[in-house]
């Protein structure tokens, strides 16, 4: 038996320490499974400009008709073959875009999230 003035002070996480942490990581692990999706939209966005613009369209009639062709494809592509902005550099096609996203937290609070992007 120990003497009570020779006890080790205890170690470890208290009930409030575990509770405030795992509000933390639910927190955040909220957020990430809400932002995650609206980033693979911008890649996979990013990838079919790519792709149309290596194909070098003739007119942006026909880059906007290729980009609503993969639009139908990728369910995932939520912005319209209008917002794309269809330039030439050096003859080469150049495809950019821009876009934003709000994610609805709870209550009064958002997270915008602004993507932009063009063709490489």
């Amino acid at each position: 038996m120990q003497a009570a003035g020779s006890a080790r002070k205890q170690r470890g996480v208290t009930l409030i320490g575990l509770l405030f942490w795992g509000v933390l990581i639910a927190f955040f692990a909220v957020v990430g499974m809400k932002v995650v999706p609206t980033t693979m939209e911008f890649f996979t966005i990013q990838k079919a400009v790519n792709k149309i613009a290596a194909g070098n369209p003739a007119t942006v009639a026909a880059a906007r008709t290729e980009f609503q062709r993969i639009k139908d494809v990728e369910y995932s592509i939520q912005i319209d073959p209008a917002d794309l902005v269809v330039t030439k550099e050096n003859e080469k096609v150049v495809i950019s875009f821009a876009y934003q996203r709000e994610i609805h937290l709870g209550g009064p609070a958002y997270i915008v999230l602004k993507y932009e992007g063009q063709s490489r």
